[in-house]
């Protein structure tokens, strides 16, 4: 592996996604965020809310990835036990932050009704030396640890915080891609692609078949940061595309 990419992994935290009650929406989000910026995600993992399987996964992904990205465990409740999780890991201290406290303090002052009581208080627990994500919609700051960013699990939320955190990050050069639309079932383009992948080492190729009008085929889909690479393995497919339809008609 490449020492100077930059990679990512996204750690989901939750009973609730494990047991199918709250399906997940926040991987496909991260992915695609990472991706436009020129970030490799490398990993996707899901815990439950269990303290030594958070420190556990939290200190194996953060020692081989650039980045790390959490959703999930830190809200009011007695089982959102992220933040006690990551304080655990990286072996600091945790508490009611000053800094939180006054932006949730302000926040529920506002709110007609709403008492900013201890359950709502433990959202402004955050481990010893973290810097605050900022939350745009319901106010309740995440926080980064050196490379571990934690983020809420309501996709809203976790949306506004990639918004806050994304500016602060490494990147790499953005990957490039282009889809080829063989027109033919995947069976036929396989084993070729697999030569073609060889060739083209810069260049990521994957197939993706697809029905459309009860005619099955095949996209081929070429990423690269290298824009002559991926040029040069568009020509091939292309030119393999061609070299495969003229042997179907032959057949014919």
């Amino acid at each position: 592996m490449n020492a100077n990419l930059i990679t990512a992994a996204v750690l989901v935290i939750g009973d609730e996604i494990l047991s199918g009650r709250t399906k997940d929406k926040n991987v496909g989000f991260i992915a695609d965020y990472l991706t436009q910026v020129g970030i490799d995600l490398k990993e996707v993992r899901i815990v439950s809310d269990d303290m030594d399987a958070i420190v556990e996964a939290v200190n194996d992904l953060r020692a081989r990835w650039t980045y790390v990205f959490t959703t999930g465990g830190i809200g009011p409740t007695h089982d959102d036990i992220t933040a006690d999780a990551i304080a655990a890991a990286f072996g600091v201290g945790i508490d009611h932050d000053p800094r939180a406290m006054a932006i949730l303090e302000e926040h529920y002052a506002k709110m007609e009704g709403a008492e900013f009581n201890e359950a709502r208080k433990r959202m402004a627990r955050i481990p010893f030396t973290a810097d605050l994500i900022k939350n745009k919609v319901s106010s309740a700051p995440g926080f980064r640890l050196e490379n571990v960013h934690v983020m809420a699990g309501v996709p809203s939320v976790m949306q506004a915080m990639m918004d806050e955190i994304i500016p602060t990050l490494k990147t790499n050069s953005q990957i490039e891609s282009e889809t080829v639309d063989t027109g033919l079932g995947e069976g036929l383009v396989a084993g070729a692609l697999s030569d073609l992948q060889k060739a083209h080492p810069l260049v990521v190729i994957g197939s993706y078949p697809y029905i459309k009008d009860e005619i099955f085929a095949t996209n081929i889909v070429l990423r690269s940061r290298d824009k002559a690479a991926l040029k040069a393995a568009v020509d091939a497919v292309h030119a393999l595309v061609a070299d495969l339809k003229g042997q179907k008609q032959a057949q014919f």
